[in-house]
């Protein structure tokens, strides 16, 4: 039995989301109705995982999730609306160790959560396995200058990318991941440095009110410049793009330049921004010896198929090891194809993308 404690200050919701649960025959389930019965509950329940909603009164959710990752750390699933003030709350309670996060329903919730439940029910499951990263890691050692594994790191300013001799200038940095991503980024794409001669594209999986708060969230704590694809975009070296939500975003050649194209969801494929849509782009209009393909943390298998081809044609690869992955999915399918060249922990990843380029 999977222990769940559902906390929300609606009882509509809370009546909803124990239904749900209440029929998939494995869970054993408490309500509570804010963030201080959260915190007692998380305490003599002692819950394998936690739904929390945010905005409650009392004590809202992120207080309540402060202070469960303090005193008893238990994986959290967030549900949160998808406002860009949702999508920067969730940005933050992301970043304070809740492992993921669901759409709140608007409009009638009875007929709303009929459309999510699949995604609820998969997204807890996730959750109960994951692993938790209750330390904020390598972006706040960062902020504080300290690293464990250099003496000294500050985020350095941003200036003109300088080419080393001999290092390809038309070389690309594919990126995939899904749940737990958004906190493994900001322990490794702070480390690429500011003469980073190569661009960087990320296909995390969100939603559309998402990726403008993530990506100037992002902005704020790398030394390379990162935007969301929101339109037809050159890739330019030292810059980070990441993917819109609700779209695709692929590579194309216009007039001979490589471009970052958003495109409308492709309907084939489960999951968004596409990884492996991102992927086959890249197989299309790269020389795959140019292209170093990271998958990272995520249930599912987006973008196995295509970066494990991408690796069969000489793209240099890596998978996120099972010791720091939150939900080993996404790496351990790549790793089942045969697709990585190395499998690493998140903090040696930054470095291995540094030493790859700088031997190129």
């Amino acid at each position: 039995m999977i222990k769940l404690l559902i906390v929300d200050d609606s009882a509509l919701m809370r009546r909803q989301l124990n239904a749900i649960f209440q029929a998939e025959g494995d869970f054993e389930i408490r309500l509570a109705r804010n963030g201080r019965e959260a915190v007692e509950e998380n305490l003599t329940f002692e819950p394998d995982v936690v739904t929390l909603d945010i905005n409650m009164p009392e004590m809202d959710g992120l207080t309540a999730l402060s202070l469960l990752m303090a005193q008893r750390p238990v994986p959290v699933v967030m549900v949160s609306s998808l406002t860009e003030k949702g999508a920067m709350a969730t940005l933050e309670a992301l970043n304070l160790g809740a492992v993921d996060y669901i759409p709140k329903p608007g409009g009638t919730i009875s007929l709303s959560m009929v459309e999510i439940e699949a995604e609820v029910i998969a997204k807890v499951r996730a959750a109960a396995r994951a692993r938790l990263k209750t330390a904020r890691g390598l972006a706040a050692r960062i902020r504080s200058g300290v690293s464990p594994s250099r003496p000294r790191i500050q985020v350095e300013p941003r200036r003109p990318t300088i080419r080393r001799a001999g290092t390809r200038g038309d070389g690309v940095v594919l990126i995939g991941v899904s749940t737990g991503g958004p906190r493994t980024l900001e322990d490794i794409l702070p480390l690429l440095p500011a003469e980073f001669p190569w661009p960087v594209l990320v296909a995390q999986h969100m939603p559309p009110s998402f990726t403008k708060p993530f990506a100037e969230r992002m902005n704020g704590l790398c030394a390379l410049e990162v935007s969301e694809v929101s339109r037809p975009t050159p890739v330019e070296p030292g810059h980070i793009y990441i993917g819109k939500g609700g779209a695709d975003m692929v590579l194309a050649r216009r007039v001979g330049k490589l471009t970052a194209l958003p495109r409308p969801e492709n309907p084939d494929v489960l999951w968004h921004p596409s990884v492996e849509l991102l992927g086959r782009s890249a197989l299309e209009h790269c020389d795959p010896a140019n292209v170093i393909a990271v998958m990272l943390t995520g249930m599912g298998h987006d973008g196995a198929d295509a970066f494990a081809e991408l690796k069969k044609r000489g793209a240099r690869t890596i998978a996120e090891s099972e010791e720091t992955a939150v939900v080993f999915g996404m790496p351990a399918e790549l790793i089942e194809r045969g697709g990585a060249n190395l499998v690493l922990p998140a903090e040696r990843i930054a470095d291995q993308i540094q030493i790859w380029v700088e031997r190129s």
